[in-house]
């Protein structure tokens, strides 16, 4: 069912397979009837994930970048609308030639078709891929997924049998006396099977690791072999899952469910999640959403940077409409990220004024870099009505780009995805960067107002990285780490590879807490 870590199991799955030297690539596939994710809500959706290309997709894909270390695009991911809207248009086209167009088999073709044009989908920087997850979100039984599992049903047919294997991830709930209850698993294998397909590994999600007893149940009422029941208890880390499904001895079954060689696993993964902290900070997120999925990337992003520096990253988030402004001196660094509509602005104004003049560790994202600019704008340059055309009245330092004036249409218009960004000599920003190109991810219609720029860069903020004409990345000198950047540097953010705004943030937040103390 949906929120049950289908996403992370499948990341995980990847994650142990590449570990074995093999290269994998990913498909989602979103029953939903939307093209992309761009126009959901994310406080109901989750966060909205922006690849390289500027896809805008589920949050699933970015924990199968993280997770695989790769750079996927918008074919990795398929929905209800792309499927039906690709069919349609061949119909108008002519293509089916006078049929009656129809589930079986054009939509279930066309279903096919995309999850085999992805899993042959050159990755950058990886060979082409030995094996394809794909991961059906929603729940079995639901009348949207049918068709996507019609589909696997086919070309598990179509295939030899060494070639798919099918991990059914379900449910195991515990009871008022402690008892994990195996009945919604053999509800949803019936289910399933109803749809002909057969499950050939189960992954019990619980809260608790699943005992040898429930597993010889399960195996009994699901006719499976012991060792293809494994337990995926809620771990404090999701970069651990792929540690315990190892103990679980899901590699073994896997390969010999695939007919691979068995191949030791590289470790260094491993080394890596369980890597012990040395010191702690504490991190302010000021946003008007109160729901982790909704910045999924960043609180990630802020972990990579953490294990890196052996600093565990305690967040807070602080609802931007209502937070205490004295509360912010508990905090090590504050952080003030991207979103849409006027709803808590004041409020990340006055937290990055705080942080601005309390010599506070800053990091700002997107929205997070146009306050910014506002902030400085209003309290440094002068200019007390400074805000964005986004927010209303006022003297715009923050405009709309030109190219989105004539947008009517909300999805997929933003500029996305990734663009080459220059930096300035002596900065901070090349600092932490070390190049003076570098290339990051996008999401957004406004910008800084070129027509206020020499003002507000005379008054000392220092536009340290841009895109031709447009700013990228602001900074105050003379401040500790007070760094915007108008891209979202968490979208690129990996275990093995942190983000460099984070990996500086993090590190100011650690000198302030040392320098205190010294």
């Amino acid at each position: 069912m949906s929120g049950l870590g289908k996403g992370i199991t499948a990341a995980s799955v990847g994650r142990i397979l590449k570990n074995r030297g093999y290269a994998v690539t990913a498909v989602k596939i979103d029953p939903y009837l939307n093209i992309d994710a761009g126009t959901m809500n994310p406080g109901q959706h989750g966060e909205v994930f922006v690849l390289s290309d500027g896809s805008e997709v589920d949050l699933d894909l970015g924990n199968y970048e993280r997770f695989l270390d790769i750079d996927l695009s918008s074919a990795h991911n398929i929905t209800t609308g792309k499927v039906y809207k690709s069919v349609i248009e061949k119909e108008r086209r002519g293509d089916f030639l006078g049929e009656t167009v129809q589930i079986i088999p054009h939509i279930t073709d066309e279903i096919k078709s995309c999850i085999r044009y992805a899993a042959h989908l050159e990755i950058p920087g990886q060979p082409q891929a030995d094996i394809c997850l794909v991961e059906i979100g929603g729940t079995v039984g639901d009348i949207e997924s049918m068709p996507f599992l019609e589909a696997v049903r086919q070309m598990r047919g179509e295939l030899p049998p060494h070639d798919t294997v099918i991990i059914h991830v379900t449910l195991i709930p515990e009871d008022t006396m402690g008892d994990l209850k195996t009945k919604p698993t053999q509800h949803s294998v019936k289910a399933l099977r109803e749809l002909g397909l057969h499950a050939d590994i189960i992954v019990g999600r619980s809260e608790r690791p699943i005992g040898s007893h429930t597993k010889r149940k399960i195996s009994a009422f699901c006719d499976l072999p012991v060792p293809c029941v494994i337990s995926a208890a809620t771990v404090p880390d999701i970069y651990q899952v792929p540690m315990e499904l190892e103990k679980e001895g899901l590699a073994d079954t896997l390969t010999q469910h695939l007919g691979l060689e068995k191949r030791p696993p590289d470790t260094d993964w491993y080394h890596l999640v369980t890597r012990e902290y040395t010191r702690r900070v504490n991190v302010a997120i000021v946003s008007k959403y109160g729901i982790e999925d909704v910045y999924l990337s960043i609180k990630e992003a802020l972990k990579h940077a953490g294990r890196a520096l052996s600093t565990e990253v305690m967040i807070t988030w602080l609802d931007a409409e209502r937070y205490e402004k004295n509360h912010l001196r508990d905090f090590d660094g504050i952080l003030v990220p991207g979103g849409f509509g006027k709803r808590g602005i004041e409020g990340k104004i006055e937290a990055i004024s705080w942080a601005r003049t309390h010599k506070t560790p800053f990091l700002g994202l997107c929205l997070g870099f146009q306050m910014a600019v506002v902030e400085y704008a209003r309290n440094v340059v002068g200019w007390e009505d400074a805000t964005s055309a986004e927010m209303g009245e006022g003297r715009h330092v923050i405009a709309i780009l030109p190219e989105q004036q004539e947008v009517k249409d909300l999805g997929g218009t933003m500029r996305l995805g990734d663009a080459q960004v220059t930096l300035r000599e002596g900065t901070l920003a090349i600092g932490l960067y070390g190049k003076r190109e570098i290339t990051e991810r996008h999401r957004h219609r406004y910008e800084v107002n070129p027509r206020y720029i020499p003002d507000i860069e005379s008054a000392g903020l220092v536009f340290s990285g841009t895109c031709n004409n447009r700013m990228e990345i602001c900074e105050v000198p003379d401040h500790p780490f007070f760094l915007a950047t108008q891209f979202h540097p968490e979208f690129r953010s990996r275990p093995t590879r942190p983000s460099p705004p984070f990996l500086g943030f993090v590190k100011a937040c650690a000198e302030k807490i040392k320098g205190e103390s010294g």
